[in-house]
């Protein structure tokens, strides 16, 4: 059975990911994660996630996949300690001097080795697994054939994980320096400012500038000339389940940390649905698609499981989001003599507005939302202020932690 392992930025996209479906959970401490810029988790989050994800039956994997320096390793001791008594099910690592420090220090704690160190090879894979890894997660860079081959070529103990929805990095998996050259923030110690996906205009043919740096000039060169686009489309191989799976992949990655809990909720709960219906055999449904679509993305593409990475058509044609449909309220709860449902808050909703109930296992189901009160019962016309609780009138039951999301039309 293929694992679905989904992103939690920080506790409420833990709890979505963990509602919609996942299998595992990947998520950082404070340091030594590369997507420093994520709400992350102080050590007594942590603790908490921890016990919350076991609790649903759902692994826990903490990111230790920088590369840090010689001074940084007192920290790292430090850090190990805590994860020693918090005991999470894997570590995912990128240098060797991480991982034979939690050798050393956490041997009962499973290590899985990041796409950060670029695994191409079932050669690779090995010398990893000789080293101590359960597991490693391949470079974005190969094509499904390549995997299939890595796959068959080792044994069934080393564990194979690969994305299959989300951002690509222009460069080879993450080992990028263009943002520590323009930025000053270094992408392989987690603080990547994504130059790559900047707003750039020409200026002289030997220059670009960035939209919001118009003070800042970069020389350009060309070469035979060409110029180069930068800005990769999105991961998504939401059509292609059977394919993965009979390529023997273990675990199926979804990119996304540092978006919403809304992002985490939707694409969690339609891979869930395409992978179950996968491994019973039954067939593609376009409106997991459909779904996919609703989340803030850039134009998909298959990435590189069917392309060679040297000559596939992979650029976005603009650096900008595709937007994401809004993320009106959360169900606290449901009263179902009443019919009305106790909701927090997240953005402006009114009633009568065409609106989508999102819930574990079925794609959005539309209606108009119904009369609005205040919890004492006051009559209101809409909802005016994130985190406020209200209760709506809804037209079939919910359940906690379900989303009303905008976007509908009325049915």
């Amino acid at each position: 059975m293929a694992e679905l392992l989904s992103p939690a930025g920080n506790p409420e996209k833990l709890e979505a990911a963990v509602r919609y479906g996942a299998d595992a959970v990947y998520l950082a401490g404070q340091a030594f994660g590369m997507r420093a810029a994520a709400g992350n988790f102080s050590l007594e989050q942590l603790e908490n996630a921890v016990a919350f994800a076991h609790s649903a039956g759902v692994r826990v994997y903490v990111t230790v996949n920088t590369l840090p320096r010689d001074d940084e390793y007192g920290e790292l001791e430090a850090y190990f300690g805590h994860l020693s008594e918090i005991r999470p099910d894997a570590l995912i690592v990128a240098d060797p001097g991480v991982l034979f420090l939690a050798r050393q220090m956490l041997p009962d704690i499973d290590l899985h080795i990041s796409t950060q160190a670029n695994a191409v090879s079932s050669a690779a894979c090995r010398a990893w697994a000789s080293l101590g890894a359960r597991r490693v997660v391949l470079s974005r860079e190969l094509r499904l054939s390549e995997i299939r081959r890595i796959r068959q070529s080792l044994s069934r103990e080393v564990e194979l994980e690969a994305f299959i929805h989300g951002s690509m990095c222009i460069s080879y998996s993450g080992r990028c320096l263009l943002s520590n050259y323009l930025a000053g923030r270094d992408a392989n110690r987690g603080m990547c400012a994504q130059p790559c996906r900047w707003h750039y205009t020409a200026g002289l043919v030997t220059e670009l500038t960035e939209e919001k740096r118009p003070d800042e000039r970069i020389p350009v060169y060309e070469e035979a000339g060409e110029t180069f686009v930068m800005s990769s489309r999105d991961t998504c191989m939401i059509g292609h389940i059977p394919q993965l799976l009979e390529a023997g992949i273990d675990s199926f990655k979804i990119e996304g940390r540092m978006k919403s809990a809304y992002y985490t909720a939707v694409v969690t709960n339609a891979y869930r649905m395409a992978i179950d219906a996968a491994q019973t055999g039954k067939p593609y449904d376009p409106a997991w698609y459909r779904e996919l679509e609703s989340v803030s993305h850039r134009p998909y593409h298959t990435g590189y499981y069917f392309d060679d990475p040297h000559t596939c058509a992979n650029t976005a044609e603009t650096a900008g989001y595709i937007r994401e449909k809004a993320y009106l309220a959360t169900v606290l709860s449901y009263d179902a003599q009443s019919g009305k449902a106790l909701l927090v808050q997240r953005n402006k909703l009114y009633a009568g507005q065409p609106v989508e109930l999102l819930t574990p296992g079925r794609c959005g189901v539309r209606f108009t939302a119904g009369d609005l009160t205040l919890p004492d019962g006051t009559a209101i016309d809409a909802t005016p202020h994130p985190g406020m609780q209200y209760r709506m009138t809804v037209p079939f039951e919910v359940r906690q932690g379900d989303i009303i999301r905008g976007g509908g039309e009325e049915g």
